[in-house]
């Protein structure tokens, strides 16, 4: 009798095995879960430099004679661009944008008023005045051709973007104090108010050179009192800076 029983618990033993081992490998699958690396997406679609900011010195060009700036004329603009890159690696694109600019110039150009009440613009030495300075306030619309050797997950490029940018000039002042007289001249009549020119900014990473030239007149058919024509350029160089 004794072995007659003795196959029915070899099997019940087995069995009995078998079930633990079936459970606690089920246990250990649900502890030990394979960790999921995260999926990382490559932008083919980036974008670069949207927003800028520019530091710049203001200078006059084609200027009449003996005509001279003092202390530094500070320039400042900030704005956004639409970056629109034109080929597959995106290192050229066009981009077109809008922006604010502020223009101060310090220089021995007056503006007065004669007894009339007429403007009258003159080329004055310095100690023949306090102070004198010529400011205004733009919006901009520059347009822009691009090249760049970045990449999507560089922030770290060369540059070169030429571009023109189209200004008006929506409020302008002059100041003179003559040490017995104080002319402020807003919004001078004689100053074009649609200004243009070509620029260029070069650089790599966060420094970044920038010059304009300004194409058509700072004053419209203008003479100073000994009859020379105010044919001024504006030029402004200085240094830019580009965000995303």
């Amino acid at each position: 009798m004794k072995n007659s029983l003795k196959p029915k618990y070899d099997m019940r033993l087995l069995f009995s095995c078998l079930f633990l081992v079936s459970f606690l490998n089920v246990f250990s699958q649900e502890e030990t879960k394979p960790k999921i690396e995260p999926i990382v997406k490559i932008d083919s679609l980036y974008r670069e430099d949207q927003f800028y900011t520019t530091i710049t010195y203001n200078l006059f060009s084609n200027i009449p004679a003996d005509l001279k700036q003092n202390k530094f004329s500070l320039g400042i603009s900030a704005g956004f661009l639409r970056d629109m890159p034109v080929n597959k690696k995106r290192t050229f694109a066009i981009a077109a944008g809008l922006g604010l600019s502020y223009q101060n110039f310090f220089q021995n150009l007056t503006i007065s008023k004669d007894g009339s009440d007429a403007l009258v613009y003159q080329v004055n030495d310095y100690n023949e005045f306090v102070s004198n300075r010529y400011r205004q306030y733009l919006v901009d619309v520059p347009i822009e051709f691009r090249w760049r050797n970045s990449t999507f997950d560089s922030y770290k490029f060369w540059r070169v973007y030429l571009g023109v940018k189209l200004s008006y000039a929506f409020a302008t002042k002059s100041v003179l104090d003559d040490g017995e007289s104080t002319y402020k001249i807003s919004n001078d009549s004689n100053i074009n108010k649609f200004q243009y020119g070509p620029y260029l900014s070069a650089g790599y990473n966060t420094w970044n050179l920038y010059i304009y030239y300004g194409l058509n007149p700072l004053f419209k058919s203008v003479k100073t009192l000994s009859g020379e024509d105010l044919n001024i350029r504006t030029i402004n160089a200085g240094l830019i800076f580009y965000i995303l």
